[in-house]
């Protein structure tokens, strides 16, 4: 098995014991982390759903984020990350809200991060939010990275 898919099955077992539920906004993993959530047996007990916030037409879409709330942010960001993860979780109506926004590669992004560079927003009884640099240039690598670092930090917060 995996390292995501082990992650998967460890978040969801608490999330299925403690009756509580998810939804997703990630980004540059590309669906990895829904779709390794939505792998476990039993995952409409607790994943309500979510979306590859690729762009600011998905962003609006979506979640209903604004221009003006974008106004003093940029997307990469920790902030964005708490953002992202926040209005997951109200539009869902969640008990957590998890997100992920970077730059798988090859190359950074328009915001001068390099590719590795990732976010993360955890939203809920616990939230925070992180940063990871991977160093990577390989997208599909950085992709699983990223997919596994924010399932690991969901661990983390789950307790």
């Amino acid at each position: 098995m995996s390292d995501l898919q082990a992650l998967a099955n460890r978040v969801a077992a608490k999330l299925m014991a403690r009756g509580e539920t998810i939804a997703i906004a990630e980004s540059s993993s590309g669906g990895l982390i829904s779709a390794a959530l939505l792998a476990v047996p039993g995952a409409s007990k607790y994943f309500l759903g979510g979306g590859v916030i690729y762009t600011q037409k998905a962003r609006e879409a979506l979640l209903a984020i604004t221009a003006a709330e974008m106004a003093d942010m940029r997307a990469s960001s920790e902030p964005y990350a708490h953002l992202l993860a926040g209005r997951v979780r109200e539009k869902f109506s969640a008990n957590w809200g998890l997100s992920e926004t970077g730059a798988a590669g090859p190359t950074g992004n328009r915001y001068g991060d390099a590719a590795g560079h990732v976010c993360f927003g955890v939203s809920g009884p616990k939230n925070f939010a992180r940063t990871l640099e991977t160093g990577a240039k390989d997208r599909a690598a950085n992709m699983d990275a990223f997919a596994r670092a924010a399932l690991g930090l969901l661990d983390e917060a789950l307790g």
